[in-house]
């Protein structure tokens, strides 16, 4: 049985307080390593304050920050897009910029939290909800100015939000990764959302019609693939839980 030093555990002596019914309590009147709380008796306040430190931290970190900036970046968005009644070069620029920045947040956000070990339960539900949120916004505005039809809106927001639904519908199972595919596509999306955000003209009006045909066109075929993924998915988890149910009989 390996000893912890008493000076490491609160103590003054020199004895090793090991695990056993012996062991000594830690600073604030936490119990010692090993042993558990005495019946009754709540923990010192410094435990108190270090769990409120780790969940402070755990949600105020870097991943985070970035996808509440890019929540609060969606009504400054609309209202720099629509000023002026939403025609003015200089306005959708600034408009273009908020998008900009938006769009950089979500690729730096996820790959943080999964790098560094910040994922958390806000971030799961606020992430998506900031992607969909102003990408939607985006595209509503464009074709109210009548810049975008109103189609291609309906197709990239039925899928973005059928997918959302379908994660749910599947979530018990297991989870889908992102695929190559859908990474092109959000790529696609939000370059050719962006080129439509700005005031363009000539053969770059004509360049942003064909990159949005070929978001369209991505956006399609990656909502088919993953239907299909979850239903496979679905079809594997059942399977699985019977399996389970009959070997426990």
């Amino acid at each position: 049985m390996t000893g912890v030093p008493a000076s490491a555990a609160g103590g003054t002596g020199a004895t090793p307080v090991t695990g056993g019914s012996g062991g000594k309590s830690g600073p604030g009147g936490n119990p010692g390593p090993g042993r558990k709380p005495e019946p009754g008796r709540k923990p010192g306040p410094g435990g108190k304050l270090g769990a409120a430190a780790v969940n402070q931290a755990s949600l105020w970190n870097i991943a985070n920050i970035l996808t509440m900036v890019r929540l609060v970046l969606v009504p400054g968005f609309v209202l720099l897009l629509l000023q002026d009644g939403g025609f003015d070069p200089v306005w959708r620029a600034w408009a273009w910029a908020a998008f900009a920045v938006a769009m950089i947040t979500d690729i730096f956000d996820g790959h943080l939290a999964r790098t560094y070990n910040l994922v958390t339960d806000f971030g799961k539900i606020a992430d998506p909800i900031a992607d969909k949120a102003i990408m939607g916004a985006a595209l509503v505005c464009l074709s109210a100015l009548g810049d975008l039809p109103w189609w291609v809106t309906g197709v990239i927001l039925f899928r973005e939000l059928g997918i959302t639904l379908m994660r749910f519908w599947v979530i018990r199972h297991g989870v889908i990764p992102a695929s190559r595919g859908g990474k092109i596509k959000t790529l696609a999306q939000g370059t050719a959302v962006g080129m439509y955000v700005l005031a363009l003209t000539g053969p770059l009006a004509t360049l942003r019609f064909w990159v949005m045909t070929v978001a369209v066109v991505l956006t399609v075929v990656t909502g088919l693939d993953y239907v299909r993924q979850a239903i496979v998915l679905r079809r594997q988890g059942i399977a699985a839980e019977r399996a389970e149910t009959e070997s426990a009989r």
